[in-house]
């Protein structure tokens, strides 16, 4: 989906005001305010190769599906946005579309469990090779790239460790050395972050998270402002068929619209939380970039909005410990994903993150990440505390 399909929007610059009506005007026909769910497999041709509206079968594209992909686009501040049925098909999509066998591609010393085992279990099997790197450390990115580097993959906020990227050294490093840059944004969220206006070449999302924002969808998503990029996305995408059914675009959408509001309460309660947690004395570590003492935290202010919802830390009484915290929890709530408006609990070693076992990937046993809701923040500090006790 263009920027050219989002009509009727070209005077909007605020951020909110694009969230809730970019993608989609009401309907000439009944005055819907919001894009019906098309739950049509085909489409009436208009004669023989006459598509209607542009769109003839599902796969290949839906009303509701477009109107989310044209929401997307104007969110990152993008020109192109593809959708599909899981973060990890987005991201299955980005790494087809780029590289081919013989490249190389660069990935967070601390990436997503899943990224790394799409990539180390699948990718490597068809003559792809990749390099872990601390992406905070520009002399050790710089000296992993080789002429063989087609991608640098980025995280910042990254899971679970919370480290922070410079996305436009990244970027720059990437155009110097023909490399695509792409960030995965799932932490941060448009509302926060906007890596294209930064110099990436690319952002994904995991839409299940904090776009969706209600834990009731699963999504992802692909945007950009590179014409043939875009062109690659649209072929697999339709090629695979990895894509999201209207409803699921129509949840997508509901959730985008609150986005900024939202953030704004995960960021002013997750920051509350990492205040209280670094003051405790059976915590060793707090990872949050919001604090003044994060290795990452003028990087986050200086292309941050805000902190974000994600608070991970380590515990002084080791894997037990660690446990004993995700069991003790009463509203904080104990189970994978985020950025749903619930605090959850987890322990990514055992959990998100278990297939980095062994490798230089691997997360500590006695860490635990924290998905920091919008309840009300007294609340979330009295069941930790009770938690700790």
């Amino acid at each position: 989906m263009s920027a050219s399909d989002r009509k009727g929007h070209h005077g909007i610059s605020g951020l909110a005001t694009k969230a809730i009506h970019a993608g989609y005007r009401p309907d000439p026909a009944t005055g819907a305010v919001n894009a019906p769910i098309y739950t049509s497999s085909t489409f009436a041709q208009d004669g023989v190769g006459g598509l209607r509206g542009g769109f003839e079968y599902a796969r290949t594209g839906n009303p509701t599906r477009a109107a989310l992909e044209a929401s997307l686009a104007a969110v990152e501040e993008g020109t192109f946005a593809r959708a599909f049925s899981s973060g990890m098909a987005a991201t299955d999509c980005a790494l087809r579309a780029v590289l081919r066998p013989g490249d190389h591609v660069i990935i967070p010393n601390d990436a997503y469990g899943g990224t790394f085992r799409l990539i180390d279990k699948v990718f490597t099997r068809w003559g792809i090779e990749y390099t872990p790197v601390p992406l905070s450390d520009l002399d050790a990115l710089r000296a992993a790239i080789t002429p063989r580097t087609r991608l640098i993959w980025v995280e910042t906020p990254t899971n679970p460790l919370l480290s922070i990227a410079d996305i436009a050294r990244i970027a720059q490093l990437g155009a110097d050395s023909s490399a695509k840059v792409l960030v995965d944004n799932t932490f941060a969220s448009p509302a926060l972050q906007q890596p294209l206006t930064l110099g990436a070449d690319v952002v994904l999302h995991s839409t299940t998270k904090y776009i969706g924002g209600h834990s009731d969808v699963v999504g992802g998503a692909l945007i950009t402002n590179d014409e043939e990029l875009a062109e690659a996305f649209a072929f697999l995408q339709n090629g695979a068929g990895a894509v999201p059914g209207p409803f699921d675009a129509y949840l997508t959408m509901r959730g985008l619209k609150t986005l900024v509001l939202r953030m704004q309460r995960h960021s002013e309660n997750a920051y509350a939380i990492a205040e209280f947690l670094a003051g405790q004395p059976s915590v060793s570590a707090v990872l949050y970039p919001g604090l003044p003492d994060h290795p990452g935290h003028h990087v986050a202010a200086r292309q941050m909005r805000g902190f974000g919802g994600m608070v991970s830390v380590r515990m002084r009484g080791g894997r037990r410990a660690a446990e004993e915290l995700c069991a003790n929890t009463q509203v904080f709530i104990l189970a994978e994903s985020l950025g749903g408006v619930e605090s959850l609990i987890e322990h990514p070693s055992a959990m998100t993150h278990a297939s980095t076992a062994g490798s230089q990937l691997e997360v500590p046993d006695d860490l635990v990440r924290l998905s920091v809701g919008i309840e009300d923040v007294d609340d979330l500090l009295a069941d930790l505390k009770q938690a700790l006790a």
